[in-house]
């Protein structure tokens, strides 16, 4: 696993030594990247099931302003901190412990809005509906935001939130990556 491009192209990431985590393979990365292409430069991110925090450092490392990560798991958080060490983006990023739906609502309480809010979490445990009522509980996003679900392909989209439209859906292999953009 490795940054594609921009300031921290071709650094391998530090990946898990087991299958807990499972990182967005780099062609659906390379490919979701190239959909999101210039927007994300100066954008505030949001990670919410950070694993290793690769897609957030690809963000960093193309532009983006600043960078949260979100995880649960202590192994994970670790791997994301050196992952961030690496890339020498302590600047611009800042990591939390906690489950991904109440760390965004506590962060929306508190003001903050992400354009871009990453949403690849263990499969089929009920994550992305999770997500999609915080989010309609307390907005985190910015009007014109996105949220992006990574999601087996087996498993289909639950519905959308109010203020949410689905503009791009997109299959590879086993993964589904949608693009959701929040009109606030």
């Amino acid at each position: 696993m490795r940054i594609i491009t921009g300031r921290a192209r071709g650094l391998s990431l530090t990946v898990p030594k087991t299958y807990d985590v499972r990182p967005t393979a780099d062609r659906v990365k390379e490919s979701l990247f190239n959909i999101i292409g210039s927007k994300i430069i100066g954008a505030q991110v949001l990670d919410l099931f950070a694993g290793t925090g690769n897609l957030g450092l690809e963000s960093w490392s193309r532009g983006a302003a600043a960078i949260t990560f979100i995880d649960e798991s202590k192994e994970s958080l670790r791997l994301v901190k050196s992952n961030i060490a690496k890339c020498r983006a302590e600047a611009d990023c800042t990591v939390i412990k906690g489950s991904a739906p109440q760390v965004a609502e506590r962060l929306a309480a508190q003001g903050q809005r992400f354009d871009f809010a990453f949403c690849d979490p263990p499969y089929n445990k009920g994550w992305v509906q999770q997500i999609f009522a915080a989010l309609e509980r307390s907005p985190f996003l910015a009007a014109g935001g996105y949220l992006i679900v990574e999601r087996s392909a087996h498993d289909p989209l639950p519905p959308l939130p109010p203020g949410c439209e689905l503009v791009r859906s997109s299959r590879y292999g086993e993964t589904e990556v949608d693009f959701i953009l929040w009109q606030g």
